[in-house]
């Protein structure tokens, strides 16, 4: 397996690089994230993935170890393919990915094109644990969509308090009473503001 690839940048496109070891040219699909972070000078060290399919072997370059996990992690879902996985870290930063699929968040995940609502349920089903142990990511400093969260960061900002220190605080109570309503975390968080 190639792990990763270390050269002088030869050919450089938003879909794909050329990059020279040793007078060998090795093509990488990249995203579009990763060709954006690409260096200006012509050395480069790309992670890399080789997807290995009877019709063709694909090299895949990413610009960072996260990146090149995440894709790993989406074209093991069923249904999501490569291209698709190659799409999504296009769409969005891999840490957008992770959060997306921590917070269950199907809108997000199905705003990328070719992914629908079924596939997108399945790549939060299949990968929101892998994602949480993987990348330890906390469950409840995650949950954005949650309601009742949300309308109590609103009501304690038109009280005057920050969002940046309501934000803190009522992610501490959501750890101890994740199901808490509206009118508890308003009334704990005064007490902790």
């Amino acid at each position: 397996m190639i792990t990763q690839i270390r050269g002088r940048l030869v050919e450089k496109n938003p879909t794909y690089v050329v990059v020279d070891c040793n007078g060998v040219g090795y093509l990488l699909h990249i995203s579009l994230n990763t060709y954006s972070a690409l260096p200006a000078d012509e050395n480069v060290l790309l992670y890399s993935h080789l997807s290995i399919r009877e019709d063709a072997h694909t090299l895949f370059g990413f610009i960072n170890k996260t990146e090149r996990e995440v894709f790993k992690l989406l074209i093991s879902v069923s249904g999501v393919g490569a291209s698709i996985a190659r799409t999504m870290l296009s769409s969005m930063t891999s840490e957008e990915i992770q959060q997306a699929i921590a917070s269950e968040n199907v809108g997000l995940i199905q705003s990328v094109k070719g992914i629908g609502a079924k596939t997108a349920q399945r790549v939060i089903v299949d990968l929101k644990d892998k994602i949480l142990k993987t990348f330890n990511i906390d469950e409840v400093s995650v949950s954005q969509n949650n309601t009742n969260r949300d309308e109590a960061l609103s009501a304690l900002e038109v009280l005057g308090f920050t969002r940046k220190q309501t934000d803190k605080v009522l992610n501490n109570i959501l750890k101890e009473t994740p199901s808490a309503s509206v009118e508890s975390l308003i009334k704990r968080a005064l007490k902790n503001l």
